[in-house]
């Protein structure tokens, strides 16, 4: 572990100063090594599945970890899109004068060395080395014991980009063990690495908290809300509901809690709850929740402060838009709320208010994604308030120093 933090802090350098061109270069030439190599990786990753099946991994994790001619597809995709992307290294912004005839602005520079670990999907592997790779920055990748083959054989890809744009191959390092005592090692190299990112469950990333020497740019948990208004558009309610539960369920982004107006439950709630119960969701209920719905369960008070990731979802009556947002202050996990109003006053106090990485209006709380956001892609959603916020994409990767222009300025 220490030989690949120096090798790391030592490419740095060079991919730190690479033009944008070279950089663009890799990563066409990896997704075109991504898209030679189908048979190899889905053969490394047929290794991965049957060992996890050995194991007893879950149907869940083993889809996860699953690749297919069509996700290696999407994954050289995704390095092309970042390819695509403007360089945000190098940009001078707010350059002015001041009284001393000095100009002073600020530059976007690169983190520098950014370790990455992560569970399951070995599409992370190309999507952080990529994102890595367009900001300028070295990356050590940490990849799970469980799709290790997949991992090996995808930073083979990424080695045959570098070499082709000649840029050094340890600017993107596989850690190749699968000890877990690696991971601790990993995390007291900060003389090395710059910035931890996890993606993974809870354990993983509590874990990382508790451990880490480095900063950590991290979510926890994804406890998102929905509050629909007494002021809302009925269809729209409905619609943005139904989806931001049932569109995909094992994502951080997706809403685990309810909120609704209690002047209009009696109207929502009956018809919203049968277009749940036809998606085979379980409904937990507030005391007013279920003598509206008689098939929901009550809830318990650990409801509101947990992540399900699953098809079970937590709603509650609430007088009015003041006791939705006391229950999201009081049991949100600040990563992404919503709210459906007409009314703009309202929308309003949501937006200021509510103390969560992403606050919406009238959309679902699905769209909370780099990708959807414009940013081409993420390395993962920080509900941190420093050093990033939200979706990591390239420009939550770097950081900004000052730069000061003169013409023989001293001062006096």
């Amino acid at each position: 572990m220490r030989r690949l933090g120096d090798n790391a802090r030592a490419a740095s350098r060079a991919i730190g100063r690479a033009e944008t061109a070279a950089k663009n270069r890799a990563l066409t030439a990896i997704a075109e090594a991504l898209l030679s190599a189908v048979p190899r990786l889905i053969d490394e990753n047929r290794k991965d599945l049957d060992a996890g099946r050995a194991r007893g991994l879950e149907a869940a994790m083993l889809e996860r970890l699953s690749l297919s001619e069509e996700r290696i597809r999407a994954m050289a995709d995704g390095v092309r899109q970042v390819a695509a992307l403007p360089d945000p290294i190098g940009e001078i912004t707010g350059l002015t004068y001041r009284p001393s005839g000095i100009q002073v602005g600020r530059m976007r520079v690169p983190l520098g060395v950014i370790g990455i670990i992560y569970e399951s999907r070995p599409n992370v592997t190309a999507d952080a080395a990529a994102l890595c790779l367009k900001s300028g920055n070295a990356c050590i990748l940490r990849g799970g014991s469980e799709s290790i083959h997949s991992n090996r054989a995808i930073a083979a890809c990424i080695r045959e980009g570098l070499a082709v744009a000649e840029l050094p191959a340890d600017a993107v390092q596989l850690v190749g063990t699968t000890e877990r005592a690696a991971v601790g090692e990993l995390l007291r190299l900060d003389d090395c690495i710059d910035v931890i990112v996890p993606r993974g469950g809870k354990g993983l990333i509590e874990r990382i908290m508790a451990e880490s020497r480095i900063p950590v740019i991290k979510h926890l948990d994804g406890i998102c809300h929905v509050y629909i208004d007494d002021r809302c558009d009925l269809e729209k309610a409905q619609r943005i509901a139904l989806n931001a539960k049932t569109q995909r369920y094992g994502v951080c982004n997706a809403m685990e809690t309810l909120l609704v107006a209690q002047r209009i439950a009696p109207i929502v709630l009956p018809e919203l709850a049968r277009q749940l119960l036809e998606k085979r969701v379980e409904l937990r209920g507030c005391a007013k929740t279920c003598a509206l719905v008689p098939e929901a369960i009550p809830a318990t008070g650990e409801d509101w402060d947990t992540e399900y990731l699953a098809p079970i979802l937590a709603i509650r009556v609430v007088a009015d838009i003041d006791e939705a947002m006391e229950h999201i202050h009081r049991h949100s996990s600040r990563h992404t709320e919503s709210i459906v109003t007409e009314d703009y006053g309202r929308a309003r106090r949501f937006l200021r208010e509510v103390d969560s990485s992403s606050v919406m209006v009238n959309a679902s709380t699905r769209f909370a994604d780099g990708y959807e956001y414009g940013l081409g892609a993420e390395i993962g959603i920080s509900t941190d308030k420093l050093h990033v916020r939200g979706p990591v994409g390239l420009e939550g990767l770097t950081t900004q120093k000052f730069i000061v222009l003169g013409d023989g300025q001293v001062r006096g």
